[in-house]
């Protein structure tokens, strides 16, 4: 298993999480964070004052996958939230030991799908 970390652009959201769903990756957590790097900060006047933000606002996608599924997820992120300018974003893939379903206590790679009673039909 994997844990995809992926600091994108608010606007790129939405397709992607469309995209992943229907590649049957659901699940998944968001976070509104702030942040910098290579696109540096950006001037705004305020009441007469100038101040230079360099906090800039993103979301952090977070989704953990089978690793078979990997590549799959990461070339979605690349594909939708891509502009080709400062500020695109990262992604950081980070190993994961072990996964515990709290509702059943199940383990490992089992955790990852879903239940056949949650499943449509069952």
């Amino acid at each position: 298993m994997k844990k995809i970390e992926a600091f994108i652009r608010h606007e790129a959201f939405d397709e992607i999480r469309n995209r992943l769903a229907d590649m049957g990756l659901p699940s998944m957590s968001i976070s509104e964070v702030k942040g910098s790097g290579r696109q540096g900060g950006y001037t705004e006047s305020y009441r007469g004052a100038k101040t230079t933000i360099f906090m800039r606002p993103k979301l952090k996608l977070e989704i953990v996958v089978d690793d078979n599924d990997v590549d799959r997820a990461v070339d979605v992120i690349l594909e939708l939230a891509h502009t080709g300018e400062p500020g695109d974003g990262k992604i950081f893939i980070i190993p994961v030991d072990d996964a515990v379903r709290v509702r059943t206590g199940e383990r490992g790679d089992v955790v990852l799908a879903p239940h056949p009673e949650d499943a449509p039909g069952g």
